[in-house]
């Protein structure tokens, strides 16, 4: 009988001794997380969840308490109140992040109950961040840096002669230019060598080569700015491809064209373009 406690008091206590680490691991950030670096977090929680999506899209709200979609770059962070601390009222954390947004020149576009919506546009960008306080001794984080996708698919020669062949013209993505200027950048190459591809295997297919803006600006800017850059593409297709001068007419239209509404940065990203029509 007394082997029989002893073991049982053993047993006991080697459970116990293995449970404390346990329980202090249970409490610190999940491996992998952090604060965003706009925001820290209330004092004596810690991250029990965390995802951070290069690109997606998300719900958010405007100033209506209208639904819209959102896409850019995605942290869900989950937030847990550590054992033993006091738990702050719902109200005072979401106070808390309005407050905090509002000191670094944001603002709180919709709130309502224990959830706000709140924006700020700081270092050229802008940040949403969706608080959720519903739920006592637990927040979430759910916050949006605004962006395009990054194009990493480019079109090659044949899906740029089929969308000709189809519909007498093909939108290209995969020409870049820095901000306001007409150079082409390096990171262009592999388009280029697609649509120079593209002239070989059709000898005798002539392209106009038309440069599209957003409507950010003033439309005689855009329109010259669009023009240039078309030149530009038919430069480093001659220049640097071979390509015949007499086979390309670069234009601008400027913003005259889009295919997107410019109310949003993803759709002035896909307005700025160039299109190959054939003529």
């Amino acid at each position: 009988m007394i082997k029989k406690y002893a073991f049982f008091t053993m047993a006991f206590c080697l459970f116990s001794l293995l449970s404390l680490p346990v329980l202090s691991v249970a409490q610190e950030d999940v491996p992998g997380s952090k604060d965003h670096p706009l925001l820290t977090r209330v004092p004596n929680f810690y991250i029990q969840d965390y995802e951070d999506k290069e690109f997606d899209q998300a719900d958010f709200k405007n100033s209506k308490g209208e639904d819209i979609k959102v896409e850019g770059e995605i942290y869900d962070i989950f937030y847990v109140i550590k054992e033993g601390k006091k738990v702050p009222g719902k109200f005072q954390i979401l106070k808390n992040y309005e407050n905090a947004i509002e000191k670094i020149g944001g603002s709180t576009v919709y709130e309502i109950g224990k959830e706000g919506w709140l924006k700020v546009d700081k270092g050229g960008k802008t940040t949403l961040i969706y608080v959720d306080a519903r739920t006592t001794g637990q927040y979430d984080l759910k916050i949006i840096e605004k962006k395009a996708m990054t194009q990493e698919v480019v079109a090659n020669a044949k899906s740029l002669a089929n969308d000709i062949s189809a519909t007498g013209h093909a939108s290209v993505y995969g020409i870049h230019f820095d901000f306001n200027k007409a150079t082409v950048k390096p990171d262009s190459e592999p388009t280029l060598k697609e649509i120079t591809k593209l002239l070989k295997q059709n000898p005798k297919l002539n392209l106009y080569v038309v440069g599209h803006t957003d409507n950010v600006g003033k439309i005689d800017y855009n329109m010259q700015l669009s023009n240039a850059r078309a030149e530009a593409v038919v430069k480093a297709l001659t220049t640097r491809y071979g390509v015949s001068q007499r086979r390309l007419d670069p234009h601008g239209v400027g913003p005259l064209a889009p295919v997107a509404s410019n109310e949003t940065e993803e759709g002035r990203a896909l307005n700025r373009r160039v299109e190959l029509v054939g003529r």
